[in-house]
């Protein structure tokens, strides 16, 4: 009985945390059916009709972010007033881009639409808050429609297997995944880099495995559960963005722009390298992500 409980005990320490922040996703999403159901809403969930339940859903998170990480954000002056494409490092829980997307619409009561893995959209409750935090799958049209509107439309290019198989060294695992490179030419916009400080020390995955591995790659979904949840201090840093050049013509465009995203992707992927080589201390270090917490100089 004594070695049950303490096992059980360990296991809720090492995943307590994770379950809160799925916990809360859930109740965020229950605030919005209420929302949706004493105003009789039926209009789009990108619209501003949205916004107060917007306002306090971002406000509870960031509060969260406050207590827990100490959050700070840095650089929101790089990012364009109008449409521009954000490429992030993705963490074991992306919660430090949750943080962000509060912050940002705190800030500046921006929508940043973030384009998602199609197993979020297989998560059973969650069809409204994907819909009115501005989630899409990211298909090249829905991407390039974003833009149009003049929509931040935010990607990792590592998705998942960056989640699951990236660690403490902070690899970028991008692969050969360029479309939003093209995406980024086609729409002409700049692409804006981000990274969060010690984000892989608040939140881990167990070390790679190659039954998880063959595993994710044959399903595409993510069986290996984060654990952690300490309360480290995030910085997330914006990055001067990669214009895109206003000299290239249409026509110039379509023959370049197989070559063009190629160099694209490679300046992108060195901006996003260059923020972790600059705020991070590799490998990642626990008890000094903790320790920054009361780091009163960096503020």
């Amino acid at each position: 009985v004594i070695i049950g409980s303490l096992t059980i005990c360990g296991i809720l320490v090492f995943f307590i945390v994770p379950l809160t922040i799925v916990f809360f996703i859930y109740l965020s999403n229950i605030l919005l059916l209420i929302y949706q159901r004493n105003n009789e809403l039926k209009a789009d969930p990108l619209s501003d009709v949205w916004n107060s339940v917007r306002k306090t859903i971002a406000s509870f998170w960031d509060i969260y972010a406050r207590i827990w990480h100490g959050y700070e954000l840095h650089g929101v002056e790089n990012l364009p007033e109008g449409p521009g494409i954000l490429v992030y490092y993705h963490g074991a829980i992306p919660i430090d881009y949750l943080y962000f997307l509060s912050r940002l619409f705190l800030w500046k009561k921006r929508l940043c639409l973030s384009v998602a893995d199609h197993f979020v959209f297989r998560l059973p409750g969650l069809k409204l808050l994907l819909a009115v935090t501005g989630v899409i799958p990211g298909t090249r049209e829905e991407c390039l429609v974003a833009l149009k509107n003049g929509y931040l439309v935010s990607i990792s290019p590592g998705g998942v297997r960056e989640a699951l198989f990236s660690d403490e060294s902070y690899q970028l695992m991008w692969g050969n995944r360029k479309g939003f490179a093209q995406v980024a030419l086609e729409a002409k916009v700049p692409i804006i880099p981000m990274y969060t400080q010690n984000v892989r020390e608040g939140y881990r995955m167990f070390k790679e495995r190659r039954f998880f591995r063959q595993l994710y790659e044959s399903t595409r979904l993510p069986f290996t559960p984060p654990y952690g949840g300490l309360p480290v201090k995030f910085r997330t840093y914006i990055g001067k963005p990669i214009p895109y050049d206003p000299n290239i013509t249409t026509e110039e465009l379509v023959e370049k722009v197989r070559k063009s995203k190629f160099l694209f992707s490679f300046q992108t992927k060195t901006a996003v390298q260059a923020l972790i080589s600059k705020h991070q201390t590799i490998p990642g270090n626990i008890w000094k992500a903790l320790l920054e917490r009361f780091d009163k100089r960096r503020k």
